[in-house]
C-alpha cells in the first residue's frame, strides 16, 4: 500500500472518496429486467439494497412502514422524536420553519425531552403489525437502558448505530456496553457501527454481529469532518472493510458479516459505487429526505446535530422532489440520479455485465478524477 510523506515526521495512505473512482463495464452486458439486486441479512430478504437511515426527518412509523412494502429496509431512530413525544409531527412542522442560525438550539431544545419505554413499545408494534421487517436503533450509550423494552416489542433487527463504534470502548466513568456478550445473549440479529478501518471491523465482525456499517453515517447533514477532524473517504473504507470480511470468513470457518455503506450517497452513481467496492446494501438519509411522505418537509438532520455538547451535524433544506415510490422506482422526472436509484443501480449492473450484487462487487473500478 503505497504511503505518501505528508511531512518529514508524518506519511499517511492515499484514500480515495467515492467520486474518484469509476466503474468500468466489462465485455457483455445484459437487459435490466434480467438482473436481481435483492440482498437478505439473516432470516431477511430484501428487494433492493436500500438500508434507510434512522432519522427523524426521513423515518417515521408510517414511512418505515411504505418503505418496507416497496422492498426497503427503514431504521426507526428510538432516541428520536417519536420515542419522546405522542405526536411529534408539530414539533418536525416547526423545525422546517426555522432560519439556520436557530435551527441547532431549537433542535437541542425538543431532543431533551426523555425517551419512553411504553412509546419505544407502541412504535415496533406499529411497524411490525403492519407486516413488514422491524428495525430500530440505539447508540452503544442507551442500548443497555432501553434494550429490554426494544426486545419485549418484538423487533426483527437491532441496529446499534454512533458516529464511532469499536468493540473497545474505554472508559472510567461507567461501564462500557460489551458487544460480544450482548450480542450473544440477544435472538435477533444486530447491525453494528459505524467503522472504518480493517481493524476495526474485524474487531466488530467477531463480536457475532450479522452486518456492520461503514463510514460515520450523516453525509449531506454531517460536519464531523469539520469539528472532529475525523475523516475517511468512503471508496477506501468500504473496501478495507470488505477485505475484513473475507478474512473473517476465513477465520470463522464461513460466517459471513454483511458489509452496509453509510453515508456520502446522494446519488444512485454513488450507491452503484459503494456496492461494487464491496457493500451488500447502503444506508442512506438525504435522498428521501426529498420525498414528499418524509416528515421532515425537505429539511433533513440526523442525530448529531442536537447533540447537548458538541453539535456535528446541520439541519440542510433539500426540498421536495417526488414520492418514495418514485425515488426509489422511479420514473424519474430529472438527469441527476436523484430519482429512480434502483432502477439505475439495474442499469449499472446491466451495463457491466452483472446480474445479482454479489457479483456485481467483483466489477472492476478505476480511480477517475471528480468532474
Amino acid at each position: 500500500m503505497t504511503q505518501v510523506e505528508i511531512g518529514r515526521g508524518k506519511t499517511g495512505r492515499r484514500a480515495y472518496s467515492l467520486d474518484e473512482i469509476g466503474i468500468v463495464p466489462s465485455r457483455r452486458t445484459r437487459d435490466p429486467e434480467e438482473v436481481s439486486i435483492s440482498w437478505q441479512i439473516d432470516a431477511y430478504r430484501f428487494e433492493s439494497p436500500v438500508v434507510v437511515s434512522p432519522m427523524d426527518s426521513v423515518v417515521s412509523p408510517r414511512t418505515a412502514i411504505e418503505i418496507g412494502r416497496l422492498g426497503g429496509l427503514a431504521v426507526l431512530d428510538l432516541e428520536g422524536l417519536w420515542t419522546r413525544y405522542e405526536d411529534p409531527q408539530p414539533l418536525l412542522d416547526e423545525v422546517a420553519t426555522l432560519s439556520a442560525e436557530a435551527g441547532t438550539r431549537r433542535l437541542q431544545e425538543i431532543y431533551t425531552a426523555p425517551i419512553q419505554d411504553d412509546l419505544i413499545g407502541r412504535r415496533i408494534t406499529e411497524i411490525r403489525e403492519a407486516g413488514v421487517t422491524t428495525a430500530v436503533r440505539l447508540s452503544p450509550q442507551r442500548t443497555v437502558q432501553h434494550h429490554k423494552a426494544v426486545i419485549d416489542a418484538g423487533v426483527d433487527i437491532f441496529v446499534i448505530r454512533g458516529t464511532t463504534v469499536s468493540a473497545e470502548h474505554v472508559s472510567g466513568r461507567a461501564e462500557p456496553l460489551n458487544l460480544k456478550q450482548f450480542i450473544y445473549e440477544l435472538d435477533v440479529p444486530v447491525i453494528v457501527g459505524g467503522c472504518a478501518t480493517y481493524t476495526a471491523a474485524l474487531h466488530l465482525m467477531r463480536t457475532g454481529a450479522a452486518g456492520v456499517l461503514v463510514g460515520f453515517g450523516g453525509g449531506a447533514s454531517h460536519t464531523t469532518r469539520n469539528v472532529l477532524g475525523v475523516v475517511v473517504p468512503m471508496a477506501t473504507a468500504i473496501s478495507d472493510v470488505a477485505a475484513a470480511r473475507r478474512d473473517y470468513m476465513d477465520e470463522s470457518g464461513g460466517r459471513y458479516v454483511h458489509v452496509i455503506a453509510d453515508g456520502g450517497m446522494g446519488g444512485s452513481g454513488d450507491i452503484a459505487k459503494a456496492i461494487a467496492c464491496g457493500a451488500d446494501a447502503v444506508m442512506v438519509g438525504s435522498p428521501l429526505a426529498r420525498a414528499a411522505e418524509a416528515p421532515g418537509r425537505g429539511f433533513h438532520w440526523g442525530s448529531e446535530a442536537h447533540h447537548p455538547d458538541l453539535p456535528r451535524g446541520r439541519r440542510v433544506e433539500f426540498g421536495t422532489i417526488g414520492t418514495l415510490a418514485e425515488i426509489l422506482h422511479g420514473p424519474s422526472s430529472v438527469a441527476d440520479g436523484s430519482m429512480n436509484l434502483m432502477g439505475a443501480l439495474k442499469r449499472t449492473m446491466a451495463t457491466s455485465g452483472y446480474s445479482d450484487i454479489k457479483e456485481f462487487q467483483r466489477v472492476e473500478v478505476v480511480v477517475a478524477p471528480p468532474q
